[in-house]
């Protein structure tokens, strides 16, 4: 394979061309021509080619019928049919054979030349261009980060920060990803900052505060069981970061009309036995400890801290005078998830049908543990793609597929994010401290309080006290804690896998989507 882009050109006037051809290899390509389909075949088993240029009509095997056994010698070598006739069949018949472009004769070299761009040099022009909108994007976001944020404000930069993310991880361009991350590092430290500065407000129920989770089914959820006598699903994928939902987003698409894309806040920590008890019981999880002490587990307690939800939506149901029949399904395994698709067409029978999906939370937790799943989703790119290819293949989708077949409203949610960890803050505590790697909290908690947003008074975060002498202290950035005991084995496990419970737009900005299915 030379240096120069090489194309194939199959056409039975070839001889007729040589302008054509001229013009192609003026322009820096380098072109080898044929005059019939079997030769074309025989050429691209003995040489490697860019592009082939393939006439539909030619003597012998048509174009049609050269594409066709193309495509199983090379499914990804790009064509551009070219054609003198425009029936509408013979189109047809082409775009289903998975060509790359469609030209009707007479052509002129500058269309071929336009249509060889846009197939070979398409990742280039995208790239320069996605690269030069992004270097106004970053003054625009350093600028905005200068200012005195609200919560809206940052959900805004949050969001164009994962644009912009998702858009660069195209490019491969690393430099420019770079920058991104960069920029994503300076906005994760000012937000730590603002979190610090007003989450105690926030708890307060203050003017200027987001949807928390205590809130979100008293304003996301109990509006549409208001206004429509049509099902309402919810549903709750663990760990499911925003950038997570824009990678799913086109596969639920292809069934669901996205109504509103919102965001809420996660409680701290941002951990699932606070912010989803929350999310189901209505309530800050002190309130949950005083309504139902028999059931509230604080971190040093036995046993699990998420096994009633069902009694806390129950009970958050009657509260607010919402007297309708509701289903509610946990799915933490497979054979669950099986048996929760057989069980859809029940659940059109009620008002209300909560589901909650395990699924991330157990991929976030499997990283750290197996070394298949660290080495697959090694970056913020596996991760993300880890997550689209299960979704893709999951009895999940097969649910909401399912959920698509009949009109209803779907809201899409989670109870919190994850962050890839990279800095190690040193911390003590006793016997009983908590082993999460992203919040702490204990009676001799010691550690440098210029590194962790402290709570000495559990009651002001709306969190239980277990003593008197209980505090918190919350990971900011991508920081996590580690003990000074064995630090190095530990730092070594720990650093670049992806944990929840401490502070950062990752974990606390997170997806609340609202859909209505297209039937």
């Amino acid at each position: 394979m030379t240096d120069k882009p090489s194309i194939l050109w199959a056409d039975d006037e070839i001889d007729l061309l040589k302008p054509h051809l001229l013009f192609l290899n003026d322009k820096g390509y380098d072109v080898t021509t044929v005059n019939n389909g079997d030769d074309a075949l025989e050429k691209i088993k003995q040489q490697e080619f860019d592009i082939v240029l393939l006439d539909e009509n030619m003597p012998g095997i048509s174009g049609l019928e050269t594409l066709v056994q193309l495509k199983n010698i090379k499914p990804h070598l790009p064509v551009i049919m070219i054609t003198k006739s425009e029936e509408e069949t013979i189109m047809e018949d082409a775009i289903g054979g998975k060509i790359a472009d469609y030209l009707i004769k007479p052509v002129n070299p500058n269309q071929i030349l336009l249509s060889l761009k846009k197939n070979l040099d398409n990742k280039r022009l995208i790239s320069e261009k996605t690269n030069s909108k992004y270097q106004q994007e970053f003054r625009q976001i350093s600028m905005t980060l200068g200012d005195k944020l609200n919560w809206q404000a940052w959900t805004d930069v949050y969001r164009k920060l994962v644009y912009w993310e998702l858009e660069l991880e195209k490019t491969q361009d690393s430099g420019m990803y770079e920058i991104l991350t960069s920029q994503k590092e300076e906005a994760n430290m000012m937000f730590s900052r603002f979190v610090e500065n007003n989450y105690f407000n926030w708890i307060k129920n203050n003017e200027t505060a987001p949807t928390l989770s205590h809130q979100l089914f008293k304003k996301k959820v109990f509006p549409l069981l208001d206004q429509s006598d049509e099902p309402v699903f919810f549903l709750l994928i663990d760990n499911l970061r925003y950038d997570q939902w824009k990678i799913i987003e086109p596969v639920i698409s292809e069934y669901f009309r996205v109504l509103e894309e919102d965001t809420y806040c996660s409680i701290l920590p941002t951990a699932t036995q606070y912010a989803r008890n929350a999310i189901f019981a209505g309530l800050l999880p002190v309130d949950i400890e005083k309504r139902f002490p028999k059931l509230w587990l604080n971190d040093e307690e036995e046993g699990g801290k998420n096994l009633h939800e069902k009694e806390f939506l129950a009970d958050q149901l009657q509260r607010h005078r919402k007297p309708c029949t509701y289903t509610y399904t946990k799915v933490t395994n497979i054979n669950a998830g099986r048996d929760m698709v057989e069980n859809i067409h029940n659940m059109f029978q009620h008002k209300l049908n909560v589901i909650v999906y395990n699924f991330v939370d157990m991929l976030s937790h499997a990283r750290t543990e197996m070394e298949v799943i660290r080495e697959l989703a090694d970056d913020e790119k596996g991760y993300r793609s880890i997550t689209l290819s299960w979704i893709q293949n999951s009895p999940l989708m097969e649910a909401i597929k399912k959920i698509a077949e009949r009109k209803c409203k779907l809201i899409i949610t989670t109870d919190h994010g994850t962050i890839k960890v990279k800095q190690p803050v040193k911390i003590v505590g006793d016997k009983n401290t908590n082993t999460n790697l992203r919040y702490k909290n204990g009676k001799s908690l010691s550690y440098d309080k210029r590194e962790v947003f402290e709570v000495k008074n559990p009651t002001d975060a709306g969190l239980p006290k277990t003593h008197l002498s209980t505090a918190y202290a919350f990971a900011k950035k991508d920081d996590f804690f580690a003990y000074p005991n064995n630090y190095n084995h530990y730092v070594t496990y720990y650093r670049n896998t992806f944990q929840h419970g401490g502070i950062s737009p990752e974990e606390m900005i997170v997806p609340v989507i609202t859909l209505l299915s297209k039937v």
